[in-house]
């Protein structure tokens, strides 16, 4: 059995992980990957060692050797994510070969200890990654910021490359810088090696894609270095020998070692834990960053969905592994990984495959190991520094909106090299912070805003009423919000409105975009409040979530402060044209207008929808019914069956959408002459809305059949009805439209 990719509207969803068979595609996959892991390995664990010591080539390439074994094998065991290939990786290399530099450089650490210490730290990165597994945090990692982990990764090129480049020039040299400023230290034959071994990994694919790049560069940086041996008889030397790996030795059995591991536990001493502290959870976060970063390149290939969770708890596991065994750390690798799936790979048994065949490869051809020259692993690693190293990000400077980008990337690579990893980490994400915070505050939170003069409630007004709001809707404005609003973003808010803080009596916040808000903000606006009520003003908010992305309860949140409770308080309103209408209220109020009391409620035939011939009108007025509705009271309900159409003859009633989470969105308001219903009138299909009398109301109620038994009797008559509604439907979708367009505002 297989899993498959299930195809859903066009798009590969995620394949659910079904119990697979070993196939020959995974013999080919672990065969392949095994040609790219174990050259690899190797010179990682080269690098590491000959850091500590320049002896210690032997007993790094074992290391390297040994970590591809125990994690080839433990981790698609324990991950059970299929496609992986876990083998010792360039993150882990610079980590542990800067730790071992910095402790030999200080002389007073013997070799031994520096070997436990290393030990110690891929211990600790091992426990830290089975721990981000086990508390599920392994999505988190994910979201480290692009720039940090660009930099990280092309910091850790750089530190690759400055590590090997004495080493390809064949000099023992410490440093890069002291390599350069000595070139009689140098020793051609190694640079032959290395240069030949470098231009074979580049034209390799263009020859062929059957055989992996690194094993015919690697076999043709061994053929130079056989070659020159042959003009020059101490290179068939081992003993001594700078430009070969030496001797490998192994460190006896896997018992032992296992109790020699654990023994450098216990002697372990408060001073090296807190030296160890840092390397290990740099190593642990490059060494998870790195597999993700796999997995999302796997995923997109194989059409399925990886556990990072499972994976990071597999690859701690695997890494523990690979520490008791005396191997190095490494992490999915997403090179042998490729070439593993491109190969046939498709269950975890491919990646159990290539860390056997790394293990027989080790026993059948261990002893040649001793052959590897030094300059050709060196060739292989500057080869995967410079495709590890970012060159794209310098066309961030020919873009004026990604230069900071560029610095945050720049920033994190001089500061790996310069000072170290978790530095470089603590300061690139300190930028990258900064940064948002930036783009933040000079974006405006405002998606729209005018005043009374300029927008209206729904609710219908006399001509009277309409001048006076034409006179004096400026005292009131309306301000639509979006996005989080913080320390970062309401200092601007503020300044924004500081002119109408002083100028306007009421400000209404619509606030059904807010995504986010912080105390900075709530205190701020509890600031404007008390501008406004300075002057006998209010602020307003209507459209207050409760449930938005982040989770936060906007609406308790301000409740809690204070910020929203009774009195003198900001005032919320359930919809913005509610908030609107209360406005006008007030405006209108102080402008001196007093609505017209006891109007008698509308006779049938001063509606507009129903100017008719006096018969017709008699028929009509002896089919519809008078009903009235106390304010607060249904008319009727979304859903509810129905096919009259209403009138109103007095008062108001209230259009409501209802929402999610107990919320309503404001439709309209029908007042004195207006019909409603005539949707469910004209096709007979439940309502869509549901309707509230806002005011003691009085309403004609006329039934499709009764209408439809005069209509037929008038054609005429249906004709005219009709044509009213077309016209009165009409004026609706023009409203619907503009409010359409104020919501879909980019």
């Amino acid at each position: 059995m297989s899993s498959e990719a299930v195809v859903v509207g066009g798009h590969a969803a995620a394949a659910v992980q079904k119990p697979s068979l070993f196939s020959t595609g995974d013999l080919w996959g672990g065969l392949a990957a095994m040609l790219v892991a174990f050259p690899s390995a190797i010179a990682f664990g080269v690098v590491i060692y000959t850091a500590a010591s320049p002896s210690l080539a032997g007993a790094g390439a074992l290391a390297g050797a040994i970590g591809a074994v125990a994690l080839g094998i433990i981790a698609p065991l324990v991950g059970r994510n299929r496609g992986f290939i876990t083998t010792p990786c360039a993150p882990a290399a610079a980590v542990m070969a800067g730790l071992a530099a910095e402790l030999a450089q200080t002389g007073h650490t013997p070799v031994d200890r520096i070997l436990s210490i290393l030990a110690l730290t891929a211990l600790l990165s091992a426990l830290l990654q089975i721990a981000y597994g086990a508390m599920r945090i392994g999505r988190l990692i994910k979201f480290i910021p692009y720039q940090v982990s660009n930099g990280y990764l092309s910091g850790v090129a750089v530190i690759i490359a400055a590590g090997q480049i004495p080493k390809l020039l064949g000099t023992s040299a410490g440093s890069l810088v002291d390599a350069l400023v000595e070139p009689h230290l140098w020793r051609w034959q190694g640079i032959v090696v290395g240069v030949v071994t470098i231009m074979a990994m580049g034209l390799a694919p263009k020859v062929t894609t059957k055989v992996p790049a690194v094993v015919i560069a690697l076999a043709v940086g061994i053929g130079a270095y056989f070659g020159m041996a042959l003009f020059d008889h101490s290179m068939l030397q081992v003993a001594g020998n700078g430009l070969i790996i030496g001797p490998v030795h192994g460190g006896g059995s896997l018992t032992k070692e296992i109790s020699f591991r654990l023994h450098s536990v216990v002697a372990i001493t408060g001073a090296e834990l807190a030296l160890i502290l840092g390397p290990a959870l740099t190593l642990s976060v490059l060494l998870s960053i790195d597999t993700l970063k796999t997995g999302v390149v796997l995923d997109a290939l194989m059409r399925i969905r990886h556990d990072s969770n499972r994976e990071l708890i597999g690859q701690g596991f695997a890494n523990l592994a690979s520490f008791l065994t005396g191997g190095v750390p490494g992490s999915a690798a997403t090179g042998p990984t490729l070439i593993n799936v491109s190969s046939g790979g498709r269950t975890v048994w491919s990646s159990v495959i290539e860390g056997v065949l790394v293990l027989l490869g080790f026993l059948a051809f261990g002893k040649l190991m001793a052959w590897v020259p030094i300059g050709a692993l060196a060739g292989i690693l500057l080869v995967v520094a410079w495709r590890m190293f970012d060159f794209k990000m310098f066309r961030l400077l020919a873009t004026p909106g990604a230069r900071l980008d560029f610095a945050v990337i720049a920033a994190v690579v001089i500061v790996s090299k310069a000072v170290g990893l978790i530095q470089a980490a603590f300061v690139g994400v300190l930028l990258a912070i900064l940064i948002f915070i930036r783009n933040q505050i000079r974006t405006s939170v405002i998606v729209r805003r005018a005043d009374l003069k300029e927008l209206r409630s729904k609710r219908r007004r006399s001509p009277e009423e309409n001048r006076l709001l034409d006179e004096h809707g400026g005292e009131g404005l309306f301000v639509q919000l979006r996005g989080d609003l913080f320390f970062g973003t309401t200092d601007q808010l503020f300044v924004d409105l500081e002119k109408d803080l002083a100028e306007r009596r009421y400000i209404l916040f619509d606030l059904r975009r807010i995504e986010s808000m912080d105390l900075t903000a709530a205190h701020l606006l509890m600031q404007m409040q008390s501008r406004l009520r300075e002057r006998d003003g209010r602020l307003l908010f209507a459209g207050l979530p409760t449930t938005i992305p982040s989770g936060q309860d906007i609406a308790e949140y301000l409740g809690k402060l204070g910020v929203v409770s009774a009195g003198e308080e900001i005032s919320i309103f359930e919809t913005r044209d509610s908030a609107l209408e209360w406005m006008e209220d007030q405006i209108l109020n102080a402008a001196g207008y007093r609505p017209v009391q006891g109007r008698p409620p509308m006779e049938l035939r001063e509606f507009p929808l129903m100017q008719l011939d006096e018969d017709l009108m008699r028929d009509l007025e002896r089919t519809v019914q008078r009903k009235s509705f106390k304010v607060g009271e249904k008319v009727f309900h979304i859903g509810e069956k129905g096919e009259e159409i209403f009138l109103v003859r007095s008062g108001r009633v209230h259009i409501f959408l209802p929402l999610p989470g107990n919320k309503r969105h404001h439709l309209a308001t029908m007042c004195r002459g207006d019909f409603f219903g005539e949707m469910s009138f004209l096709d007979k299909r439940d309502r869509s809305a549901d309707a509230v009398a806002a005011t003691n109301t009085e309403i004609f109620v006329l039934g499709r059949s009764a209408f439809d038994e005069i209509a037929h009797a008038n054609e005429r008559f249906a004709t005219a009805v009709y044509k009213q509604l077309a016209r009165g439907i009409a004026e609706r979708l023009r409203v619907t439209d503009a409010e359409l367009r104020s919501l879909e505002v980019r």
